[in-house]
C-alpha cells in the first residue's frame, strides 16, 4: 500500500484527532502508519471482525500512539497494545491468527529531495517510513486474557502479575525492588 485512499486517510485523521484533542504531526504519522501496518498484515476490520486477531507494540508515549489506539481499537488495558517507550516513532502490528508482523518506523524525513514538505496522505510509504516484516515471539503471559500467574514480591509485598517477577537468590522480586530504583519515592 503505497498510496492510501485519500477519503479513508482524511476520515481516520479526523477520528484520531477528535480522540486526541486536535490534529498534529503525530496524529498524521500515526494514521498513515496504522493504514500501512494493517494492510501489510491482512487486517481490514480492526475494531470489528478482526479485533481479536490484532496486537500492536508502540515505541513511544506520544500523540501517534493515540492515533494507533483509536484506529485499531487496541488498548493497554485489553493487553492488545504494548507500550515500549524507546522514544521512537515506530510500531509493530501483529496478526495473532497468522503470526504475520510488520514494523513501521518514521524516517523523520520532512522534505522530499527538492525541499518540498512531504504530505502524509499522498507521499510514497517508503519515503515516510522504514517498513520491515518482523518476527515477534509472544509468550502466554503477553496475550490478552486473565493473568497467567500472580505472585507477591518478597521485599515490598506488592502483587506481580504475568511473570514480570525476577527470582534472585531464591527471592521473588518485582523489577523496581530488584533494580532498587523506582520512578517514585514514598514520603
Amino acid at each position: 500500500m503505497n498510496q492510501p485512499s485519500l477519503d479513508t486517510y482524511t476520515k481516520w485523521v479526523a477520528e484520531a484527532g477528535a480522540f486526541h484533542g486536535g490534529i498534529c504531526g503525530g496524529i498524521s504519522i500515526g494514521t498513515r502508519m496504522t493504514m500501512i501496518g494493517l494492510q501489510r498484515i491482512g487486517i481490514s476490520d480492526p475494531k470489528g471482525a478482526d479485533r481479536k486477531k490484532l496486537m500492536v507494540f508502540v515505541e513511544i508515549d506520544r500523540c501517534f500512539t493515540d492515533a494507533i489506539m483509536v484506529l485499531t481499537g487496541c488498548r493497554p488495558g485489553k493487553r492488545t497494545m504494548k507500550i515500549c517507550n524507546y522514544g521512537k516513532m515506530a510500531a509493530t502490528f501483529i496478526n495473532l491468527e497468522t503470526g504475520r508482523a510488520v514494523r513501521v518506523a518514521s524516517r523523520k524525513k520532512e522534505a522530499d529531495g527538492n525541499g518540498e514538505p512531504l504530505d502524509f496522505a499522498t507521499a510514497d510509504a517508503e519515503q515516510l517510513f522504514f517498513i520491515n516484516d518482523v518476527k515477534v515471539s509472544l509468550r502466554p503471559e503477553d496475550m490478552p486474557g486473565p493473568p497467567v500467574r500472580r505472585v507477591a514480591c518478597d521485599r515490598c509485598g506488592e502483587s506481580i502479575m504475568d511473570c514480570r517477577d525476577i527470582v534472585d537468590r531464591g527471592r521473588t522480586l518485582c523489577r523496581p525492588c530488584y533494580a532498587q530504583e523506582d520512578y517514585y519515592h514514598v514520603e
